[in-house]
């Protein structure tokens, strides 16, 4: 194992390797990981982490990574973010969202622009999509990053599990210092929007997600439109699937989002219903409103990360009740950055018109680090 003259970070076990890459990615501190699944029939690093880890090797220069025999321990020493034109294939046993919800924490950091290819699994049910991420990441970091320009996500052909094939671009501007945020007024919801997706199935397949999920979202607001998302040939992968992804818009340009998508062939769950994966998607997003929040339980910990990476100043977020990826993120952040965020559970009005106005809230705050990307130059 390689030594260093730096402090190593070291922890135990499999879970939130993603959150332990990001942050030594970007404070420079060396990461050793020990017991990765140690006591279970196939241990050590499985192949989509393995896949994750090349591709933070591909974002950065002179990064020295080392994995002993058994793929149970490994040590990360981060080299500098370097960014540039970069293409990965991505393995199948997690979707595109699960490498993006990495990429988009680093990318702004990079010395150049990131300009990223991804080949793999767009949509399956565990990680967020590629719809998801487009529709309420890309604003998020829009809010975040005080700029659009040279920020989008463009999904160039769709792939279900387990075949995958989908291909998406995603491009990200650097940035030298984040400023402090103040998001606190939420608003309220004032459209819906969606898209169902099909993807070598029949397209009537798409009319009868979008008719279930309005059945339930008109019942609480008129202005709804779900486009309808046809894939075939060379753009529609190598396996069968369709899904629905929603997002509701606030008047005050926050945005929240949820999905559902048909189990894969293969996976021992037979066959989808239409109209019960349009039913789960549109009730997913109704309890994402009620939770509330300027970001939505997929956004809190990259909004945490940047505001903790902020100016020397304060910076202040609405959300609703914290995911345990967020908690967990905070605790490392901890670690890493030495940031502890203060938190105040904020209750409802419950004043207007005795309407209890979804669960109560939490309000974040922190005092950025200061964080400076060296690598961009000075304009």
């Amino acid at each position: 194992m390689a030594t260093s003259s730096k402090n190593v970070m070291t922890y135990s076990g499999s879970n939130f390797m993603r959150q332990r890459l990001i942050l030594a990615t970007l404070t420079g501190k060396p990461v050793k990981i020990k017991n990765i699944r140690a006591k279970e029939e196939v241990p050590g690093v499985k192949e989509y982490e393995a896949s994750l880890i090349r591709l933070v090797d591909k974002l950065t220069n002179g990064s020295l990574i080392e994995v002993n025999e058994t793929g149970t321990s490994l040590y990360y020493e981060p080299g500098l973010l370097y960014g540039g034109k970069i293409e990965h294939d991505c393995s199948m046993q997690r979707s595109l969202g699960y490498y993006l919800e990495a990429v988009v924490c680093l990318a702004p950091f990079c010395k150049k622009p990131l300009d990223l290819t991804l080949h793999g699994v767009t949509n399956d049910q565990m990680d967020p999509s590629v719809d998801i991420i487009r529709n309420t990441t890309i604003p998020v970091m829009k809010h975040l990053l005080g700029t659009d320009e040279g920020l989008e996500l463009k999904i160039m052909s769709r792939g279900m599990p387990p075949g995958g094939r989908g291909e998406v671009h995603f491009k990200c501007p650097v940035r030298q210092k984040l400023r402090p945020v103040q998001l606190l007024d939420t608003g309220k919801i004032k459209r819906i929007r969606g898209v169902a997706y099909t993807v070598r199935v029949s397209p009537s397949i798409s009319n009868r997600l979008v008719e279930a999920a309005k059945g339930v979202l008109l019942q609480f607001l008129p202005d709804v439109y779900i486009y309808t998302d046809q894939y075939k040939g060379k753009q529609a992968g190598k396996s069968p699937g369709f899904g629905l992804s929603l997002v509701a818009e606030t008047t005050k340009g926050a945005f929240l989002a949820a999905e559902s998508s048909s189990n894969p062939p293969g996976s021992g769950k037979g066959p989808s219903i239409p109209e019960d994966v349009g039913k789960e998607a549109a009730m997913l997003l109704l309890e994402e409103v009620y939770r509330g929040g300027y970001v939505d339980s997929n956004n809190q910990s990259l909004a945490c990360l940047f505001m903790a990476l902020g100016q020397t100043d304060v910076s202040k977020l609405l959300t609703g009740p914290l995911s345990p990826y967020t908690m967990s993120f905070l605790r490392h952040m901890k670690d890493f950055l030495q940031v502890m965020f203060k938190l105040e559970v904020q209750k409802t009005n419950e004043e207007e018109n005795n309407l209890q106005l979804g669960t109560d809230k939490v309000l974040l705050t922190c005092v950025g680090i200061g964080f400076t990307n060296l690598s961009k130059k000075v304009s």
